[in-house]
């Protein structure tokens, strides 16, 4: 795990702006920094030692006798295997890293490479002869790949703030804009909120001429077949178990230990009750809580020491006290590549940061809900005659009407997230609305929001964050589970019920929970005067992206407007301006 930036161009190398990049990815790699160059082309990169803790792993890699030099940020779980099958080619190895395995799977697959992995990944490859630049990225996005290009040069980088270090242009993407205020704050692929910044699409390769020509290929689309497969209830629920114990055993492969966060809830729990049932002891896990706040209560510590106690884990119950969570706030702005509106990204910051003092790799249960149907908008789309409006109805943020009120003139326009959830939705590959809605929430919008807040707020403290409910090869097995079996009951029925072979059933049927900061959903006292501070500051005012009228009203009364999901509308206007005003924007 780790960071990198680099630049193509038909220019000299831009050394000083790899430099600032660097700088920026810091966090992400603080076990090594290098820099490769050579006409026309030039590698940065900040390492995290996880595989091969040598110097021959470090990064960027060259290899002269092939003539290639990577970059890369990730974890291939099957790199061994790989490995050997190379040698047998005829490969020989200077290293133990998976990234030399990409860099010999290159030379021998080409950019085919990646159907191959199984892990998480996000690389470039540049080829000393012919002057290409391969860039690729995970089937998921769990890895991400934000690029930009101007005045020829091409330049890409892991997070969207490395490349604001290197100086491009800032002006706002409308559609974008319009899609943060609609997604909960979810701007999909390729699009980030600024127009000169864009993300490779998850399950892509892009290759890049040096003549300029630059073209991407899809080598993984996801799919749910119209008709299910023949399966008894009983047999889906051991497919799935089998499915996540070979995802959770693949995650453990690594030259260092490896935790579980564990929220108390049935996703981080069964990873844990798995790797109990493998042999694992001694296994360190990590909650968080934090102080109750209008009401509701902030840990989750009753359900976590359950699955501790009962599995006899080395257990670590971090709280959070209230006046913790504002200062480090804007820190924990810093660390968004792009505005995540979530609450609990604060709680997976300073949970990370606690966890990193005490391992370098941790299983994280993201991606359950979307997989295996667990949220509430999943039953609706079962038998709704207009899959698009029903999708709208349940998740949108906002109406488009009110959002064009909230907006000036100059960024207003079409209705641009229902069209892209109509584009979506008519893309081969899923019939039923449900199937639609399940394909949509699992390859967009996890990407930008579960899955990238993972990636930002652990390696800001440079922790490697593992997800095992996104193992491509179980998310293709659940495509298959009828949806019948995922929505019944509260949702997530077909993990449920093969849960009860591994962990209590007071984990199982305990009512839903998550990472929860009550003092960012119900913005008072401190809190919202630090919101009030921002979101009227001299800067907001003058980049006027939302109505001043607007932003008081919300000021007025926050719990007054909340979002279809239960978020609040003044902190997702907030977070936006407070995002801007943290990066220099």
């Amino acid at each position: 795990m780790c960071g990198f930036v680099g630049e193509l161009t038909h220019e000299s190398e831009d050394l000083a702006a790899i430099a600032a990049g660097l700088e920026v990815l810091a966090p992400r790699g603080p076990d090594g920094r290098g820099v490769w160059t050579q006409p026309g082309a030039a590698f940065g990169h900040r390492r995290l030692k996880i595989f091969d803790l040598t110097p021959r792993g470090n990064q960027p890699m060259v290899d002269p006798e092939l003539g290639l030099s990577i970059v890369y940020n990730g974890a291939v779980y099957n790199h061994r295997e790989l490995r050997h099958q190379l040698e047998q080619h005829g490969h020989r190895f200077f290293s133990t890293a998976d990234t030399e395995v990409i860099l010999k799977g290159f030379a021998e697959w080409g950019p085919a490479v990646v159907e191959r992995l199984q892990g998480m990944f996000a690389f470039g490859i540049h080829e000393r002869d012919s002057g290409r630049l391969t860039l690729a990225r995970d089937r998921l996005g769990i890895k991400p790949l934000y690029w930009t290009e101007s005045d020829g040069r091409f330049r890409f980088a892991s997070t969207l703030p490395a490349l604001l270090a290197t100086g491009i242009d800032t002006s706002i993407d409308e559609v974008a804009l319009h899609h943060y205020l609609s997604f909960h704050s979810v701007v999909p692929a390729p699009r980030t909120l600024l127009r000169s910044v864009r993300k490779l699409l998850p399950g892509h390769v892009m290759t890049l001429d040096p003549d300029g020509s630059r073209s991407t290929k899809r080598y993984w689309r996801l799919e749910y077949p119209e008709a299910p497969e023949e399966r008894s209830e009983s047999q889906w629920q051991q497919a799935v178990l089998e499915a996540l114990r070979t995802a959770v055993d693949r995650r453990m492969v690594s030259d260092v230990p490896v935790g579980v966060l564990l929220s108390g809830g049935l996703d981080s729990s069964l990873i844990v009750g798995l790797l109990a049932q493998a042999g694992q002891t001694g296994l360190s896990t990590f909650s968080v809580g934090f102080e109750a706040a209008g009401g509701e209560k902030g840990d989750e510590f009753e359900y976590s020491d359950i699955v501790a106690r009962h599995f006899e884990t080395d257990h670590h119950k971090i709280f959070v006290k209230a006046d913790q969570l504002l200062p480090n706030l804007p820190r924990c702005v810093r660390a968004m590549s792009e505005p995540m509106v979530s609450h609990d990204n604060i709680g997976f910051f300073l949970l990370s940061a606690e966890v990193a003092k005490h391992v370098k790799v941790v299983q994280s249960g993201q991606g359950a809900d979307e997989v295996f149907a667990g949220y509430h908008w999943y039953p609706p789309m079962m038998e709704t005659e207009d899959p698009v409006e029903t999708y709208r109805g349940v998740f949108f943020d906002r109406s488009h009407e009110e959002l064009s009120a909230m907006v000036p003139e100059a960024l207003r326009g079409e209705d641009h997230s229902l069209r892209f959830v109509q584009e979506h939705f008519e893309g081969p590959g899923a019939k039923r609305a449900i199937d639609k809605a399940l394909r949509l929430d699992t390859t967009v919008m996890l990407v930008d929001d579960p899955v990238k807040r993972v990636d930002n707020m652990t390696m800001a403290w440079g922790l490697e964050g593992r997800v095992p409910f996104l193992d491509h090869e179980l998310v293709e097995l659940a495509a298959h589970v009828p949806a019948e079996l995922k929505v019944r009951g509260d949702g997530k029925w077909v993990l449920k019920e093969a849960a009860r072979q591994v962990i209590p059933a007071s984990v199982i049927d305990r009512p839903k929970g998550y990472f929860p900061v009550p003092a960012l959903k119900y913005l008072d006292g401190p809190y919202l005067e630090f919101v009030k501070e921002r979101v009227l500051d001299r800067r907001a005012t003058e980049r006027g992206l939302i109505d001043r009228a607007h932003v008081e009203m919300l000021l007025r009364d926050p719990a007054a407007h909340i979002t279809p999901l239960r978020g609040s509308k003044l902190w997702q206007v907030a977070l936006l301006e407070i995002w801007m005003q943290e990066h220099g924007i």
